[in-house]
């Protein structure tokens, strides 16, 4: 969840330095509307200004669920369409999946077969797969108990390594 946090720079020379002729009321009404008051009890992070964390993640996640939806589609394909298949898998190798949206695009372009938007199976396996099949709650699971269990390890190596204890336990792991 994004919480937006503006502050306006506008009227702050009200605060020092040189004094226009406006009224102190007017300072006062022009600064209280201008600066936002803080009240996300989220923390800030620097350096995201295309978008929130979130909408990062979301645009990594798309590029893999991109990656996700030619893989099921080569493997339906594999099994009764072996001429779109083989045009699929050649296409595939020599066009990076790093981006799905220029994916897609050259795809539609490359291909005859594929220009028409009823044969993008891509486009719609990706759809279903995003709304209907990937497990979201599993996703948020998995992740707190991987951070916690990658915090956990490095935090015993590094009190191993700085007390030289030898730990029986953790070595047989």
């Amino acid at each position: 969840m994004e919480c937006p946090a503006v502050v306006s720079l506008q009227g702050a020379a009200a605060f020092g330095g040189h004094r226009s002729a406006v009224p102190a009321m007017e300072r006062r009404r022009r600064i209280g509307s201008f600066v936002a008051p803080l009240r996300c009890s989220k923390m800030y992070v620097p350096g995201f200004g295309e978008g929130s964390p979130e909408k990062k993640a979301a645009i990594n996640l798309q590029h893999f669920f991109n990656y996700l939806a030619v893989r099921i589609v080569l493997a339906q394909l594999e099994s009764y369409n072996q001429e779109a298949y083989f045009e699929l898998k050649e296409f595939v190798d020599r066009t990076s999946l790093d981006d799905a949206e220029t994916f897609c695009k050259k795809l539609i372009r490359e291909s005859p077969r594929h220009k028409g938007l009823d044969d993008l199976m891509e486009l719609k396996v990706r759809s279903a797969y995003v709304k209907n099949d990937f497990e979201w709650d599993n996703l948020k699971k998995l992740s707190f108990k991987m951070v916690d269990e990658a915090n956990t390890k490095l935090m015993r190596d590094y009190v191993l390594e700085v007390s030289h204890i030898e730990d029986e336990n953790y070595k047989q792991q």
